[in-house]
């Protein structure tokens, strides 16, 4: 209650002539993350919706959750799996005399030790990810006077997710950078946004720095450990590579593999997948269509085969659990903003994502991961499927009305 008066009661030196006026979108931020914002509709019609962007970027970020703590889990797995194998009882550098601090003792069995250790790996990328990216965000708010909004809450988080182990934090600091300026803040900010601006900032790292964001030694944080992803070894051998490196269908989607911090177990995926259906945050016609997309052209491919491309025989259901598949299709296919508004136009968006992620990860070896590029495709033809549908169906109501 104290908080709240202390908000009524600062609010006119922010408001239009307070002394504070210019450091009104900061206060803003501030009041609407920790309450309901204060501004409402003044004029007819009303619109009725318990559903606000706050609530819808909230949402968002709980869903993500299951997938954040699994995410930390295997993370610290794999790095224990890693020391196992390397003969290395403990980490060096300013990590691993933390950790002695903690009395940390590496132990493989333990699920609360693998988080601790996953823990030292994602909370300096998200702190550098809030911190460079929230300032970009004010600086911007603050130069052009509008509000900065919890949208960003959800883009740290999920480029955080997307980062391996062993990213420099000045490159986290680079790609947050690049995605919230020149993928949001450019166009105007929140909601006019065309891309996604976590994809954006992670395909600037992949294109910039291909050799901290991809490769064999990138996905544990481990010296001198050096592990394929299911991706890399599919593209080297199919479905037979993958086994033969002891990742069996069942691994793929419970995630205990190497892989990006909160990418690798579909089975957390999922479950954050049915919260934002239930809540109607997500709609299930860019998932189903996504997903149908996938499965179709996995499945042509399939038929089509090839004697020197080992991932033409590479089924659906192994698609579906590796790589940035089912992170891409859950959290980043799903937003509205820079997806397709039209009902007709999601089906057709999620199936060209579903279509192209396959046809760069098969047609393109040397490229294993599509779902990044996929995304971002559909993100550029989302208003040109909008316009066609819209098109389409005006002259059918003038053809019918005639």
């Amino acid at each position: 209650m104290g908080l709240r008066n202390f908000f009524d009661n600062m609010s006119p030196n922010f408001q239009k002539g307070g002394k504070y006026e210019k450091y009104y979108a900061v206060f803003e931020m501030i009041e609407t993350f920790c309450y309901t914002p204060r501004t409402v509709t003044t004029v007819a019609p009303h619109a009725r919706d318990y559903i606000d962007t706050k609530r819808i970027m909230t949402y968002v970020v709980l869903s993500t959750i299951p997938a954040l703590l699994f995410g930390l889990y295997n993370t610290g797995l794999q790095a224990n799996l890693a020391l196992d194998s390397l003969n290395m009882n403990e980490l060096s550098g300013i990590r691993g005399w933390l950790l002695s601090l903690l009395g940390y003792d590496y132990d493989v069995s333990s699920y609360l030790g693998n988080m601790l250790l996953g823990l030292t790996y994602w909370l300096p990328i998200y702190i550098t990810t809030l911190l460079i990216g929230g300032i970009a965000e004010v600086v911007f708010a603050l130069v052009r006077g509008h509000e900065v909004t919890e949208g960003f809450l959800v883009t740290s988080m999920l480029f955080s997710l997307t980062m391996p182990a062993t990213i420099p934090l000045w490159q986290v600091a680079l790609g947050i950078s690049f995605g919230v300026i020149l993928g949001k803040e450019v166009f105007g900010g929140q909601g006019k946004n065309f891309m996604n601006p976590a994809l954006v900032g992670r395909s600037f790292l992949y294109f910039a720095y291909p050799a901290q964001i991809s490769g064999n030694s990138v996905w544990v944080g481990v010296d001198g450990f050096s592990g394929a992803t299911a991706l890399n070894l599919g593209a080297t051998g199919g479905v037979e590579m993958i086994e033969k490196a002891g990742i069996s269908l069942q691994d793929a989607f419970i995630g205990t593999i190497p892989g990006s911090i909160g990418e690798s177990s579909t089975l957390a995926i999922l479950i954050g997948l049915s919260f934002l259906l239930f809540t109607r945050i997500a709609n299930y016609r860019m998932v189903f269509g996504c997903v149908v997309g996938m499965i179709v052209t996995t499945m042509l491919l399939n038929y089509i085969g090839s004697e020197t491309n080992p991932m033409f025989s590479v089924p659906w259901y192994w698609h579906f659990v590796i790589g940035g598949y089912a992170f891409g299709l859950v959290f980043m296919v799903t937003e509205p903003v820079s997806g397709a508004a039209t009902n007709k136009g999601r089906w057709i968006y999620g199936m060209l994502i579903g279509f192209m992620v396959i046809i760069i990860r098969v047609v393109n070896p040397a490229f294993p991961e599509g779902m990044m590029l996929a995304i971002l495709f559909g993100n550029i033809f989302a208003p040109l499927i909008d316009y066609f549908v819209v098109q389409a169906n005006y002259k059918r109501r003038v053809k019918r009305d005639v």
